[in-house]
């Protein structure tokens, strides 16, 4: 190790106090990096320890044990210094008091993250029922669908991993589709009181403030001593562009509350002396991530392995002191998370719906280069015209840091490169922002090479993966090296510490005011129908029986969605946004909704253009056919449709007149689909 990774510190906060088996620093993170921290002797008040000395480094092989307690007087963590009237400076050193202070802290921050929070979903919080992400509408009425299907799990004992209350008969495969089982199921009284339209903007939010301060405990406790450092590392993981660009539809992404517990686990295990027990705890956050989102999982682990490849290839006699522990409590992970999700995973690959690999329509979503150096749609300084063709679509915005923070994270690298955590991260970070960019590589929208990521996406779990949300990782990555940075730079020593200070918060400010949260971007949307809510459609479908909205839903009409999800999926639908295979075979590759349908589309067609096709005899009969197919009961149509007027005469040209009901129209079909008959 070099001088600059060995330098004493004053002993750590004794809420950070740990067991004989995991020795954790607050220079580095527990696990590869612990090291037994240098014996102080107690200071005078008015002349600190100097924390630039140099002391002896860490032998690898060496057992890592707790440090002793200092002295009382030693003073460490302190909030700030207290100058009485002789100029000679006071540490408050009682335990008690400096308990309860952090507790404080604690709590401060979290409040601080939950009203960030709120601010960025305060527009939905105004009618979540109401009010819906501009551009994309199709996610969040899926996420509300999952939520629903949760209801049903808890109160009627559904099964959880397959349904038919959509994409009826087919059914759609709900763990190849990230049901959210762990969000939805915990959610289950919110969405009986208030519906699937609240629980999603609760989880959006606590995602938003949970995802922050996990990372700020995290952060806290292992990895830096200062609060300040910790609150900005967990604030940027926690509202970075990415995670703002997905707060508006997916809240299975930027719910990463368990992501900065799973990585200490991880790094614990390098030098655990209870390889068995830690990899067991290890598997049950694997376990419980795993029903919130696989992706987010994987890249968890990819990370881990590249940054311990990182630190390994830099110094390599880590390895002797690691490779034990790691083993067993790696192999003690995998079997207990493997048994724990053998049969959920092989209902996802193998069960009824199951497709093997994304649709081509994603599997080619890269960032541009010039994303990185652009800050995102929605901060202070965004421009969604601006950022046209930077990024797949405005919810895939999964770099966008803009040029000051670019610009400090790269001299955040230059000036702390001699410290190995460092290096490491950066070495991380930089990987992973490489393999984003997708299987062409673009500046500005101009493809210059062929990416490494097309070396990679045709292998297994790997097909499965959107590139550019690659970016998530390099996100993380500058949070933890701007956590790094404001710790180091509040351990300076000069002569003028206020200067440092002020000069630190401006360059913080300089590089994240621009990326700065928003309140996200709502639009209207139609209510749900009162025939729905007031459930008179109840006279009419039988449980093996389906409602057919119209139009049919798919990927850009979600309607029907919501409003089964209303009705906790009380009725079935055809159709619906989801993933499944192509032509409805199991193991064929994705495609975004299941079976085409000629009527389907024809209607989605006249709802969008509102021009009526000319029908024939021919057109009816195949319409009347999918309708047996769906098992269809009654056909409804919103009087508030676009469209509705073009609609309702096709309708009456395929099956006959309907007649209006509430705010609705209602044909009842089912003497002709009764099969009976």
């Amino acid at each position: 190790m070099t001088p600059a990774e060995s330098r004493a510190l004053p002993a750590p906060h004794p809420e950070a106090a740990t067991g004989p088996d995991e020795m954790v620093s607050y220079r580095t993170p527990g696990g590869l990096f612990a090291a037994t921290a240098p014996t102080e002797a107690p200071a005078e008040p008015e002349a600190p320890t100097d924390p630039d000395a140099p002391s002896g480094p860490a032998t690898p092989s060496e057992p890592a044990t707790p440090s002793e307690p200092t002295a009382p007087a030693a003073p460490h963590a302190p909030a700030e210094d207290v100058v009485l009237a002789d100029g000679a400076e006071v540490v408050p050193t009682r335990a008690r008091w400096r308990r309860w202070t952090r507790r404080r802290q604690h709590l401060a921050v979290g409040g601080l993250f939950l009203l960030a929070a709120l601010w960025v979903t305060s527009r939905i919080w105004l009618d979540p029922s109401g009010r819906v992400a501009s551009l994309y509408t199709g996610d969040p009425a899926q996420v509300q669908f999952f939520l629903a299907h949760s209801v049903r799990v808890v109160l009627h004992g559904e099964y959880p991993f397959y349904t038919e209350q959509f994409n009826y008969p087919d059914g759609v495969n709900l763990m190849a589709n990230t049901a959210v089982l762990a969000l939805g199921i915990p959610m289950v009284p919110v969405t009986l009181l208030f519906g699937p339209a609240v629980s999603f903007v609760v989880l959006v939010t606590l995602g938003l403030a949970g995802t922050a301060m996990a990372w700020y405990l995290m952060l806290s406790r292992h990895l830096v001593r200062t609060p300040l450092a910790a609150a900005v590392g967990g604030w940027f993981c926690g509202f970075s562009p990415a995670m703002l660009s997905h707060a508006s539809w997916h809240p299975n992404i930027i719910s990463q509350f368990l992501l900065p517990f799973i990585v200490w686990r991880a790094l614990v295990l390098t030098r655990s002396r209870r390889p068995v027990r830690d990899g067991a705890l290890l598997a049950l956050l694997v376990t419980a991530q795993a029903f919130i989102n696989e992706e987010i999982l994987l890249f968890t682990a990819l990370a881990c392995g590249v940054f311990l490849l990182a630190v390994l290839a830099q110094e390599p006699a880590r390895w002797s002191a690691a490779w034990r522990p790691l083993g067993i409590g790696v192999v003690t992970c995998a079997l207990l998370a493997g048994a724990l999700l053998a049969y959920p995973l092989y209902v996802q690959f193998a069960g009824p719906m199951a497709y093997h690999g994304l649709s081509d329509a994603v599997k080619d979503y890269g960032n541009d280069i010039a994303a990185f150096f652009a800050p995102g749609s929605p901060t202070l300084g965004g421009n969604q015209r601006a950022n046209i063709n930077l990024a797949p679509n405005y919810s895939e915005e999964n770099a966008f840091f803009g040029w000051s923070l670019s610009m400090l994270a790269i001299g955040i690298v230059v000036w702390l490169r001699r410290e190995l955590i460092v290096r490491a991260l950066a070495v991380t970070g930089l990987f992973f922002a490489v393999l984003s960019l997708g299987e062409r590589v673009s500046w500005w929208d101009r493809e210059l090479v062929s990416g490494p990521w097309q070396l990679l996406v045709h292998l297994p779990l790997l097909d499965a993966v959107v590139p550019t949300r690659f970016g998530l990782i390099t996100s993380v990555v500058i949070g933890l090296l701007l956590a790094l940075a404001v710790e180091r730079a509040w351990a300076l020593r000069p002569a003028d510490r206020r200067t440092v200070r002020t000069l630190t918060a401006a360059g913080l400010a300089f590089a994240l005011l621009p990326i700065a949260p928003m309140p996200l971007r709502m639009v209207s949307r139609p209510p749900v129908p009162d025939f729905i809510t007031a459930d008179r459609w109840r006279a009419y479908v039988g449980p093996d029986q389906t409602l057919v909205p119209i139009p049919v839903p798919s990927m850009g009409n979600t309607h029907g969605m919501r409003w089964a999800a209303t009705t906790n999926l009380d009725f079935k639908i055809p159709g619906g946004y989801f993933l499944a295979p192509r032509n409805g075979n199991t193991g064929d590759a994705g495609r975004f909704g299941g079976r085409p349908s000629g009527v389907g589309q024809m209607l989605e067609e006249v709802a969008t253009t509102g021009r009526m096709p000319k029908l024939d005899d021919r057109q009816r009969r195949r319409f009347t056919d999918e309708l047996r197919h769906w098992r269809a009961a009654i056909l409804v149509l919103p009087l508030r449709q676009q469209n509705a007027e073009p609609l309702r005469r096709t309708v009456e040209d395929l099956v006959g007149p309907g007649r209006q009901e509430l705010d609705v129209w209602v044909w009842d079909v089912r003497a002709l689909t009764d099969r009976s008959v």
